[in-house]
């Protein structure tokens, strides 16, 4: 049976142009005829239209869409002339979504075959070009005998017409041409669909029109996950030499670009879960159900997990008329043993969070966690390329093996973990980056399992810069303990007799609760917990133990900010406005837990946060004067070289023994402040 042509020329075969134009104008009457009068009067350029209505309307329609998308786009432009809209604008676009799971393709499985196809392919967005006019269509006229020729550009060379129908070959004068708001994206795979060793693949995405508008450019920032409907096109290679390549190069024009649920803002709850939220709400052990849901298939570990939900679910961000701004995200650090599932944890909280991002200790570098500056070759000259940390913005970033990571990288976290932001100034390019991101990070002590002997500040091999901007920190020592070790062997054999671990409350629950609470929950803090938090600040900060009027300094203003988020949170738990007392009793119970860990002084019994923040803890740093006061007092009496005996003997009654003193004598060696003239002898310097 002989095929009829389409209105671009392409067999669509036992239908004709008037037919499938007929067709589309009765598709858009009776399934979208109300919404185009709504856009039309509202003056928007665009419609999105679900294929399985097409589908539904005409079966041998959604195919031809599949398979020549320029025609039937086309044919719905033409019937769209057909109504009577209140504006009928100039260009308006027809945008496709839910396309069928035959259409999805891999960025790697594109071929020649699929060119000029419709297909779906989702990715991250990882470089995004500016927006520029490109032009579509160019009238040009004959000197001649005056007629019009309109030149569809498609190419990245401009077209002239080559020849009139007059015969009149030459230079035609351009009368008009229509420009177009153009942007070109890089798509790169998700990590999840690849296979061992594959490096992800990248793609060219070409977004025009309503695509580029300020409102869903939105969607196509770096990081982004989105979906992307489109033709495959090929473009020409130009040799240097101006003649054009037989190879081709590929590319994507989108003709819709949607985001997959990713931040928590842009989760979406039916009315049927949030009734079933406001519900849990009400549960008096919503605590322990959701710490319990966490995590189910880890043993133990209780107040971690606990930490973890509140994690998730943040504290408040508060931006101040002076411009300062104070972050809501809490950071938590996990310190322990090997095989005390700290990155098992890790992974299962990047599962929970709708944009996580796992990165590993020696697989990143300080370029890769901020951003980079990278030499653009779609572009031309330089393109910032955002790392990790960025990337996860309003997310979450799980950060293994932190203390495998060199110094030089790990410092490149700190402004990000307590400005939030990342400044670049490389290759003439001067940017800041949000990075509004939540960092869980896990890490081995210092010599790869706690020693028993020893603080477990001192086995923190970890910048104490960058320990403080964490607001909770939990070692994990794994010690033989015969009636734990049995309940966890039991645990762990019958994981894995019964691999199905079903949670007390399910995943997607639980995900849509912490988005819920992050929306909704602004919780103000009450005079009540106000007063709870000031009373523990005040009663630890007179804690410290006095050593010849220096005192060490149990807790400081950064970790009483890290109270009120973790305040904050524990009422988002309750979905609650306001944070009671009883909130801050929870919050000041945490961080009691972590800092008596962490930050206890053996020799004085107190809690010192120089333990953590610091090189040096009070204690240390009172004996190191005592040694600085007694050289001072022997200067004045015997001069400018003081021998070394009369020191340690000096040091002695101010209780410095001789072992610290020989240690702290080297250290101010080191530092500078001293220096030995001749044997036996110091001096100040």
């Amino acid at each position: 049976m002989p095929s009829d042509t389409s209105p671009a020329g392409t067999p669509l075969q036992g239908m004709d142009s008037q037919e499938i134009i007929r067709k589309c104008r009765d598709f858009l009457e009776q399934t979208y005829y109300a919404e185009l009068l709504e856009r039309s009067r509202k003056g928007e350029h665009s419609i999105t239209l679900t294929f399985s209505d097409l589908a539904k309307f005409d079966p041998a329609l959604g195919d031809a869409l599949l398979d020549h998308p320029e025609e039937i786009l086309k044919a719905l432009e033409v019937s769209l002339n057909e109504f009577e809209l209140p504006t009928k604008p100039a260009k308006f676009a027809f945008r496709f979504q839910t396309l069928p799971d035959s259409a999805k393709i891999m960025i790697r499985h594109i071929r020649s075959e699929h060119l000029s196809k419709l297909l779906w392919t989702e990715g991250v967005v990882r470089q995004k070009s500016d927006v520029r006019p490109q032009v579509s269509t160019a009238r040009f006229e004959c000197p001649s005998c005056g007629s019009v020729i309109s030149i569809i550009q498609l190419d990245l060379q401009f077209k002239e017409p080559y020849k009139c129908s007059c015969g009149r070959k030459g230079k035609f004068r351009l009368l008009s041409k229509e420009l177009n708001d153009c942007q070109n994206i890089v798509l790169e795979e998700v990590p999840e669909q690849l296979d061992g060793g594959e490096q992800p693949k990248r793609m060219n995405v070409f977004l025009k029109n309503d695509l580029v508008s300020p409102m869903t450019e939105k969607r196509t920032n770096p990081g982004s996950r989105i979906l992307v409907v489109g033709q495959v096109k090929e473009v020409p290679i130009i040799h240097k030499s101006g003649g054009q390549s037989t190879r081709f190069d590929l590319l994507i024009e989108a003709n819709n670009v949607l985001p997959i649920e990713e931040d928590f803002m842009d989760i979406t709850i039916s009315p049927e879960e949030l009734a079933e939220i406001k519900k849990l709400s009400t549960d008096p052990k919503i605590y322990e159900r959701m710490a319990g849901s966490l995590a189910p298939s880890i043993y133990g570990h209780e107040r971690i997990k606990e930490a973890l939900v509140l994690q998730l679910l943040g504290g408040v961000r508060k931006s101040r008329e002076d411009g300062v701004v104070t972050r809501g995200d809490m950071h938590i650090l996990l310190i322990g043993d090997p095989g005390a599932a700290k990155s098992q944890m890790l992974r299962r909280v990047a599962h929970v969070a709708p944009k996580a991002r796992y990165v590993t200790g020696k697989g990143a570098s300080g370029a890769g966690l901020s951003a980079s500056v990278v030499k653009d070759e779609f572009l031309q000259g330089w393109s910032l390329e955002a790392g990790a940390l960025v990337l996860a913005n309003k997310g979450l970033c799980c950060i293994d093996e932190l203390d495998k990571m060199s110094k030089e990288d790990s410092w490149s976290m700190h402004e990000a973990l307590e400005q939030q932001t990342v400044t670049i100034s490389k290759a003439n390019i001067q940017a800041t980056l949000r990075a509004e991101t939540t960092v869980l990070a896990a890490a081995n002590p210092k010599f790869g399992r706690f020693d028993p002997y020893e603080t477990v500040a001192n086995q923190i091999d970890l910048p104490p810069t960058l320990i403080n901007r964490f607001d909770l920190i939990f070692p994990i020592k794994d010690v033989p303990d015969p009636q734990r070790d049995n309940k966890m062997a039991a645990f762990v054999l019958r994981l894995h007799q019964n691999t199905v671990q079903t949670p007390d409350i399910e995943t997607k629950l639980l995900r849509k609760y912490v988005a819920y609470a992050r929306q909704h929950m602004r919780p103000v803090l009450s005079d009540g917990a106000v007063e709870e938090l000031r009373e523990y600040y005040i009663k630890m900060r007179s804690s410290g133990s006095a050593e010849r009027g220096h005192r060490s300094i149990p807790i400081s203003a950064r970790q009483l900010e890290g109270l009120v988020r973790i305040s904050e949170a524990t009422a988002k738990l309750r979905l609650s406005d306001t944070v009671t007392r009883k909130d801050a009793k929870k919050a000041v119970e945490l961080l009691d837990f972590c800092l008596r860990q962490v930050a206890l002084d053996e020799e004085t019994g107190t809690i010192d946060i120089d333990r953590i923040s610091s090189d040096v803890p009070a204690s240390q740093r009172n004996k190191i004067m005592s040694v600085k006061e007694a050289i001072a007092e022997l200067e004045a009496k015997v001069g400018k070289i003081v021998p070394l005996e009369d020191v340690a003997k000096a040091s002695a009654e101010k209780g410095v023994g001789d072992a610290e003193f020989d240690e702290i004598i080297e250290k101010l060696k080191r530092a500078g402040d001293v220096w030995e003239p001749r044997n036996g002898f110091v001096s100040r310097i």
